[in-house]
C-alpha cells in the first residue's frame, strides 16, 4: 500500500464522505471526519467505525492495519490531515475553502465535488463559471495543492467493505507529484484502479459525468460505475 496518511475528511457526514472514510480506512489510513458540528462528525466516525467492526466480526479481512476514524471539527480536521478531501455540497464549496484556506496551504487537497441541478426526477451536470468546481476552490486556494478525483463511484458501493468495487478511479491534477500520491493511494483500495485523467482542467469532465452515471444507475436500476478498457 501507499505510506500510511493521516485524512481530513471534510464534509465526512455525508454519504460519499463516509464511504470514501471506510475504504480508507480499510487501506490503512487515519480518518478525522470533519464538520461544523463536532457532534455530527463524532456521530459520523463511531458508523463508520462499527461498518469496519462489522466486517472484522464477520471474520472477513479488514487488513493488518486498518485506520483509525476520528471526528472534530473542519478546522481541526483540516488540521490534523497530511493529505485534506473536500466533499461538502457544492453550495458550501466557497465558504468552506475561505474558511479553511491557512490550514491547506501546501497539502494537497482532494475536491470530489459534482456541481449538479435536479429537475423532474432527472440529474443534470451545472458547472460554474470557472468550469469545474475543482478549478473554482483552486483559484479561492492557490497554495494548495489541488487533485480531482473519485466522482464516479457509487457512495452505496463505497460505504459497503463486503462490495467488490472492481472500477476506475479517474483522477486529475496540475500537481504531477500530488497525482502521483493520490493514484497510490486509490492502488491500496481493494478493486480500484486509478487511471490518470490529465492536468485539472479534465475536472470538468469527471464531474459532468457524475450526472450521467446517475442517470444510467435509475435506468437500470444499478450502482455502476467506470471502467476504461484498452490501456
Amino acid at each position: 500500500m501507499s505510506r500510511k496518511q493521516t485524512i481530513g475528511l471534510i464534509g465526512g457526514t455525508g454519504p460519499e464522505g463516509k464511504g470514501l472514510a471506510v475504504r480508507f480506512a480499510l487501506a490503512g489510513h487515519d480518518i478525522v471526519i470533519g464538520s461544523r458540528d463536532a457532534g455530527r462528525a463524532s456521530s459520523a466516525a463511531t458508523a463508520i467505525g462499527s461498518i469496519i467492526d462489522g466486517r472484522r466480526g464477520a471474520g472477513l479481512d479488514t487488513g493488518p492495519t486498518t485506520g483509525k476514524v476520528t471526528g472534530d471539527m473542519n478546522k481541526a480536521a483540516a488540521r490534523a490531515g497530511d493529505i485534506v478531501i473536500l466533499a461538502v455540497p457544492y453550495a458550501g464549496q466557497a465558504a468552506t475553502v475561505e474558511e479553511l484556506r491557512p490550514k491547506l496551504d501546501g497539502k494537497i487537497v482532494i475536491n470530489v465535488i459534482s456541481p449538479l441541478k435536479f429537475a423532474h426526477g432527472r440529474a443534470t451536470a451545472a458547472p460554474p463559471l470557472a468550469g469545474s468546481a475543482a478549478e473554482e476552490a483552486a483559484a479561492l486556494a492557490p497554495t494548495a495543492r489541488w487533485v480531482a478525483g473519485f466522482h464516479t463511484l457509487p457512495a452505496g458501493e463505497l460505504a459497503d467493505p463486503e462490495s467488490d468495487m472492481n472500477t476506475d478511479v479517474l483522477i486529475c491534477s496540475d500537481d504531477e507529484d500530488a497525482k502521483k500520491t493520490v493514484m497510490e493511494m486509490v492502488g491500496g483500495i481493494a478493486g480500484a484502479r486509478p487511471v490518470d485523467a490529465g492536468g485539472l482542467e479534465s475536472a470538468r469532465y469527471l464531474e459532468a459525468a457524475t450526472a450521467l452515471l446517475i442517470t444510467i444507475n435509475k435506468i437500470y436500476r444499478a450502482h455502476g460505475s467506470l471502467k476504461i478498457v484498452g490501456i
